[in-house]
């Protein structure tokens, strides 16, 4: 059986991992002090882009579920809830599996399509 804290380190785990990932796909273009995980129990995404001129590069407000079982369309709702401007991403994990993401399908094409063409 888990317990909270336990739950709460798993959940700082997977922040820590998208952090991580961003920095290091970025080639050079985030750095360490422009991105921030949300402290357990703040309001609002977990993973925060500080810079503006950053944020635009990459508008995503993150939400991290890493759990065995999640409803992911609450979760998608509480993403969109914290999302203001930003575009809402969630970030799935569970044990032994890849993390995953979960955004607005229409919107994913949107950009994958645009991107083909620059």
């Amino acid at each position: 059986m888990s317990t909270v804290r336990s739950r709460k380190n798993k959940g700082v785990k997977l922040q820590n991992w998208v952090r991580d990932k961003l920095i290091e796909l970025s080639d050079g273009r985030l750095e360490e002090e422009d991105i921030r995980r949300a402290i357990m129990g703040e309001k609002g995404v977990d993973v925060k882009i500080c810079n503006p001129h950053k944020h635009r590069m990459f508008p995503f407000a993150i939400e991290c579920k890493n759990q065995e079982r999640v409803n992911v369309w609450d979760s998608f709702e509480q993403a969109e809830s914290n999302c203001g401007t930003s575009i809402p991403l969630l970030v799935l994990k569970r044990n032994r599996t890849k993390p995953l993401v979960m955004m607005d399908a229409e919107l994913f094409i949107s950009m994958f399509l645009n991107n083909l063409t620059e």
